[in-house]
């Protein structure tokens, strides 16, 4: 390879990775925002979680259709596609002024995330430097988790400097970004040649080569606890805060989302020495220690507590997450990362969804009781499964 091309690569590398961690970035940021909403438009727990939900339905729609499509199409004209649409997206939650709006703002989300995904972890596995074998796998899964600490963060902070401009600086500037980025990345090179078949990849399905099948069942358990687990915190963290502990800082509230979120993304970083098995092991030991304190701190509505309870949860997500990029990682498809994406955003929005319906009924604190206790049991039984596996 000439100088020129391994320069080419190693941009492009940068690039896909501050572009996968600028999209996570527009999935966390509306979470400080959500009580603020809710009381703005007088609407129920069960309509903002739907406003929550809702970009995981779309974003699963997107991915059994057009998930893989870059593996036909080209991955650059997919990524530029994507962001152009997730600018348009992230400018209309901020000038919403309905739950209607929401909902259609964070379905565009939704629809251009699912596009993006698959194929940023795509290219970033393709253009990992040669001599850091499994780097890509790293920052699959480390750069999305560094952008939902960041979103989460940054939203939370902007709610407490300046409450009233809040909505249009943050997506304002998200829609910057993306815009920007949907240039960017045809600085890198194509790692995806087009070829036919782009038609037939829109229909529904879930692309699984059959070397791939086996590695990607085992790690489906895992994928179901960590991410049901995230769907907690994104979708009722902050009103949990608030109600449960009493605090109304939308800093406290947001860095809930971020405190989960970087330590996960240490976790996934730590963890890239350990076999992919063993990383998957101790990360969802991790995510069923995590929920168990988070049931110690409700019940005994202690804020420090659930706090630690956040960062354990973070870190056994991380590490679980980073176990089974790693294993499927040798098929280097965007309809792999599709599928594994699938996985998670079923589990990611699918019991949100349960939870607000639950809360009018139940009430906040003995739903997110529940619901930690559930995670710890899915987490118990992902570490048993692993355990008695060979892979």
């Amino acid at each position: 390879m000439t100088t020129t091309g391994t320069v080419s690569r190693r941009v492009g590398f940068a690039v896909a990775v501050v572009a996968s961690t600028l999209m996570m970035a527009a999935a966390s940021a509306p979470s400080p925002f959500y009580p603020d909403l809710q009381a703005r438009f007088d609407a129920t727990p069960a309509a903002m979680t739907a406003v929550f939900a809702i970009y995981a339905v779309v974003l699963l729609g997107a991915l059994l259709t057009a998930g893989s499509l870059s593996d036909h199409v080209g991955r650059r004209p997919g990524l530029s596609a994507g962001f152009v649409l997730l600018a348009v997206s992230v400018v209309a939650f901020g000038h919403a002024g309905s739950v209607a709006g929401l909902l259609v703002a964070r379905s565009l989300q939704g629809l251009a995330s699912g596009v993006l995904l698959s194929a940023l972890a795509a290219t970033i596995t393709e253009l990992e430097p040669a001599h850091r074998r499994g780097s890509g796998a790293v920052w699959n899964s480390v750069a999305p988790l560094v952008g939902l600490a960041v979103g989460a963060t940054v939203g939370g902070a902007a709610l407490t400097v300046t409450p009233a401009r809040a909505m249009g600086e943050v997506f304002g500037a998200l829609g910057v970004a993306y815009a920007v980025l949907a240039a960017a990345v045809w600085v890198a090179p194509e790692t995806s040649p087009r070829h036919e078949g782009w038609r037939t990849a829109l229909r529904p399905h879930l692309a699984l080569p059959r070397s791939g099948v086996r590695t990607f069942w085992v790690g489906v358990p895992a994928l179901l606890a960590g991410w049901a687990n995230g769907g907690l915190y994104l979708s009722l963290g902050a009103g949990i805060v608030a109600s449960e502990f009493g605090v109304r800082s939308h800093l406290w509230q947001g860095g809930v989302v971020g405190l989960l979120s970087a330590g996960a993304a240490a976790a996934a970083f730590l963890v890239r020495g350990l076999p992919a098995r063993t990383a998957s092991i101790v990360g969802m030991t991790g995510v069923a220690a995590g929920a168990a304190l988070a049931l110690v701190a409700i019940g005994g509505g202690s804020l420090p507590v659930y706090l630690l309870s956040v960062v354990v949860a973070g870190t056994g997500f991380g590490a679980s997450f980073t176990g089974v990029l790693r294993s499927v990682g040798a098929h280097e498809r965007a309809g792999v990362f599709a599928s594994v994406y699938t996985v998670s955003y079923l589990s990611f929005g699918l019991p949100a969804v349960a939870a607000g319906l639950l809360v009018p009924v139940l009430s906040l604190g003995t739903t997110a009781s529940w619901y930690a206790g559930a995670v710890v049991l899915l987490a118990l039984t992902a570490v048993v499964l692993r355990v008695r596996s060979a892979l």
